[in-house]
C-alpha cells in the first residue's frame, strides 16, 4: 500500500472491469435506490443489469456482506443497514474493513462509495486508512511504479449531486492528513527520532509558510520545561518543544492543538517489560495526528488563530535519565514528584498546555495524546476518551466523532474526588496515582488540567487516543479527522462546516462581549 496514490474525483469516468478493477460499497438501501446507468459504465460488458441486481438480492449484511460481480475484477459490498448511537452513521470503520479485504488487486483501481453527503467526510477519511504510506519490505523498495486508486462518491438523499471541486479538495487534503499521521506512528524509533520529528514539521511548516518555533535539549531546562527536559533528557536525540503558528488577519479568537510526541518510550527508569514495550513506537500518535490536522485544516482555510504545539521526547534509559522520587518544576511553577518515569506523557503535555495558555494566549486548548493503557479499558479500541471542563464541548466531541468517523466517549471529570489520587508529602503532586483502580484515565487528564488550573476560564479538552491510534500492527492515522470535524465550524470549507457539531457564528456579539470568557465560546 505504500506506492498507492489516493485521487478523489466527481466521476472516475467509465472502463471495463478487467481494464479498471472496481469496487462499489454502500448500505444496502443506497445501493438499491442506484440507477443501473449510474454504474453500468463501470461494469459492462462483463456484468449485465441483471447480474447486478442479483448480487444486491444475496447481499445480507450482518453487519457486512460482499458479493463478486465478475471474477476478481468487480465486488459489491454492503456496510451495515443500521447503527447504534455510540457509532458513526457512515460505518467508517467497516468501511475501512471492506476497502481492505475486497477491493481487487491491480495498478488501477475504482472504488465506488454510495452514501449520503453528510457521511462523504467519514467515508474518505476511513479509505484514507486503508493505505497505509510506510513500509521497508524489500519487495516494496523495489517497485518504483504507482499504483492508482480513484474514489468516486455517488451521494443519495435530498443533497444528491456530484461533488465539488472545493469538496474534492478538502477529502485529498483530509485523507493526505490521516496518511501522514499513520506514517509517522508507523515509522520506527531509529528513524522517527525527534530529529526527524521536527524534519516532519519543518516540512509541514514550509508547505504552508510557516515557520516554526523550537525550543530545545538544555533550552528547555533553561526556560523552565521541567516536564518535557526530565522526559527526553537521557536520549540521543534531544527533547523537543515545537510550535507551528497560522495567525490569519481577522482572527477572534486563538485555538491551540498540544500533542504528545514521545517518539518511543521504554518506560524510563521503571522499564517496560518484553511483552508491553513492542509497539510503543506508538507514543507519538497525538503530535503526528496534530501534525496531519493542522496541515489540512490551514489548507482548507481556517479563520482564528490556530497553533499546534509539539511536545517532542524519547524516554529512554540512560545514566541522566529520570529516576523515580526525582522533583521536577514543570511549565506551571508546579513542582512534581516522580514516583513512575512511565506517566510520562502527562509531564510533557502539562508544559504543552501551560506554554499555549501563558505564551500563546489560547482560548481554547485541546491536547491528544496516547496517554494511558486504561483507555482501551475505558472506552475501547475504537472509542478515544474524552475529558473536558466544559458540558457544551463534551457533547462536541462526541458528535464530532460520529460524524468524523474518529469515535470519541466521555471520560468523568470529578477534580474534587480524584485528583487527590496524585498527593505528594514534598511536592506540589506525584505524577502518578495511589490507587490503580481509581478511574486511571480520568486521573491521568486531571493531572494535565491541574497544571492549567482547574478554574482556569478557557476551554480545556482532553482527548486520550491510546488504542485508537493503532488497528493490530497498523497506525489508524486516528485524530486527525476528529480535529478537522471538531472545529470546522472555523473553517471556510463548507464541508467541513457540514460536519462540525458547533454551532454558526452570532453576528450579534457587541464590542463589549469581546472579552476572553466570551470569545472562547464562539465556536459553541
Amino acid at each position: 500500500m505504500a506506492n498507492v496514490v489516493l485521487e478523489f474525483r466527481a466521476s472516475a469516468g467509465d472502463s471495463e472491469p478487467q481494464n479498471r478493477p472496481v469496487l462499489l460499497v454502500g448500505k444496502l438501501g443506497s445501493l438499491q435506490q442506484l440507477n443501473w446507468s449510474q454504474v453500468k459504465g463501470k461494469l459492462q460488458p462483463v456484468v449485465s443489469k441483471e447480474v447486478w441486481q442479483s448480487a444486491l438480492g444475496t447481499l445480507n449484511p450482518n453487519p457486512t456482506d460482499n458479493c463478486p460481480l465478475y471474477l476478481n475484477h468487480a465486488t459489491v459490498a454492503a456496510l451495515p443497514s443500521r447503527v447504534s448511537r455510540h457509532n458513526s452513521p457512515s460505518s467508517a470503520h467497516f468501511l475501512t474493513r471492506l476497502v481492505r479485504t475486497c477491493l481487487p488487486g491491480g495498478s488501477n483501481r475504482c472504488i465506488v462509495v454510495v452514501c449520503e453527503r453528510s457521511d462523504v467526510f467519514a467515508s474518505a477519511c476511513a479509505i484514507a486508512r486503508a493505505f497505509p504510506l510506510f513500509s521497508r519490505r524489500s519487495a516494496s523498495s523495489r517497485r518504483t511504479e504507482k499504483k492508482h486508486v480513484t474514489v468516486e462518491f455517488v451521494t443519495i438523499g435530498q443533497d444528491n449531486g456530484p461533488l465539488e471541486i472545493s469538496t474534492l479538495e478538502c477529502l485529498t487534503n483530509a485523507a493526505d492528513g490521516v496518511r501522514l499521521a499513520a506514517r509517522i506512528v508507523d515509522t520506527p524509533c531509529s528513524e522517527m527520532n525527534t530529529d526527524h520529528f521536527l524534519e516532519e514539521i519543518n516540512a509541514v511548516g514550509n508547505e504552508l509558510g510557516i515557520t516554526p518555533t523550537i525550543i530545545r535539549g538544555e533550552e528547555l531546562k533553561q526556560k523552565g520545561f521541567g516536564g518535557i527536559y526530565g522526559v527526553g533528557k537521557a536520549a540521543e536525540h534531544p527533547p523537543a518543544l515545537a510550535v507551528l503558528s497560522h495567525t490569519p488577519s481577522g482572527a477572534t479568537q486563538t485555538i491551540a492543538w498540544v500533542g504528545k510526541g514521545i517518539v518511543y518510550d521504554t518506560g524510563g527508569l521503571s522499564i517496560k517489560g518484553k511483552t508491553t514495550m513492542p509497539g510503543m513506537k506508538r507514543d507519538c500518535g497525538g503530535a503526528a495526528a496534530v501534525l496531519g490536522a493542522f496541515k489540512a485544516t490551514v489548507k482548507q482555510g481556517f479563520k482564528d488563530n490556530l497553533h499546534a504545539v509539539f511536545c517532542l521526547a524519547e524516554n529512554a534509559v540512560g545514566p541522566t535519565a529520570t529516576r523515580p522520587d526525582d522533583i521536577h518544576t514543570l511549565y506551571s511553577g508546579k513542582t512534581v514528584e516522580i514516583n513512575n518515569t512511565d506517566a510520562e506523557g502527562r509531564l510533557v503535555l502539562s508544559d504543552g498546555v501551560v506554554y499555549a495558555s501563558k505564551d500563546l494566549s489560547a482560548d481554547i486548548i485541546l491536547d491528544m495524546a496516547t496517554l494511558t493503557g486504561a483507555q482501551g479499558i475505558s472506552t475501547g479500541k475504537y472509542h478515544a476518551a474524552v475529558m473536558t471542563n466544559s458540558e457544551q464541548w463534551e457533547v462536541a466531541c462526541l458528535r464530532a466523532g460520529r460524524s468524523s468517523g474518529d469515535l470519541a466517549h466521555p471520560l468523568v471529570y470529578c477534580p474534587e474526588l480524584h485528583f487527590s489520587e496524585f498527593t505528594s508529602a514534598v511536592a506540589d503532586m506525584k505524577n502518578s496515582v495511589a490507587d490503580r483502580e481509581n478511574a486511571q484515565s480520568s486521573c491521568a487528564g486531571l493531572f494535565i488540567g491541574s497544571h492549567l488550573g482547574f478554574d482556569w476560564p478557557g476551554v480545556w479538552v482532553h482527548v486520550d487516543i491510546a488504542s485508537p491510534v493503532h488497528a493490530g500492527e497498523r497506525a489508524t492515522g486516528f485524530g486527525v479527522a476528529l480535529l478537522m470535524a471538531l472545529f470546522g465550524q472555523a473553517s471556510d470549507d463548507p464541508m467541513l462546516n457540514m460536519v462540525s457539531p458547533l454551532g454558526p457564528v452570532s453576528d450579534s456579539s457587541s464590542g463589549d462581549q469581546r472579552e476572553r470568557d466570551c470569545k472562547r465560546r464562539k465556536l459553541v
